[in-house]
């Protein structure tokens, strides 16, 4: 069965930074990412690597944030956060084989003084 394991989340001062990790098995995986939910708001794209290593993020994130994965183990690393990046994210995988799309269980990111 697939299951997606994440990990690094914390508090953190502004302009600090954190390193995501999901490990991810029970498949291979076309594509993998990283989404977020802040209190009060819709969930967001972050960031996301297909197989081929093709990366996109969000607008706030270019610059700062890097995703990279190492065959199913992704990671988000994230320099110089800001209080707006505060909230849990979400590492999502999508199997090669199958339909569904997976999702871990969340890790909590705080960026406050």
């Amino acid at each position: 069965q697939v299951q997606l394991v994440e990990s690094g989340g914390g508090l953190v001062q502004p302009g600090g930074s954190l390193r995501l990790s999901c490990a991810a098995s029970g498949s291979i995986f076309y594509t993998m990412g990283w989404y977020r939910q802040a209190p009060g708001k819709q969930r967001e794209f972050v960031a996301t690597i297909d197989s081929g290593g093709n990366t996109d993020y969000v607008d706030s994130g270019k610059g700062r944030f890097a995703i990279f994965r190492d065959k199913n183990t992704v990671y988000l690393q994230m320099n110089n956060l800001k209080p707006e990046d505060t909230a849990v994210y979400y590492c999502n995988a999508r199997p090669v084989i199958g339909s569904n799309i997976y999702w871990g269980q969340g890790t909590q990111v705080t960026v406050s003084s």
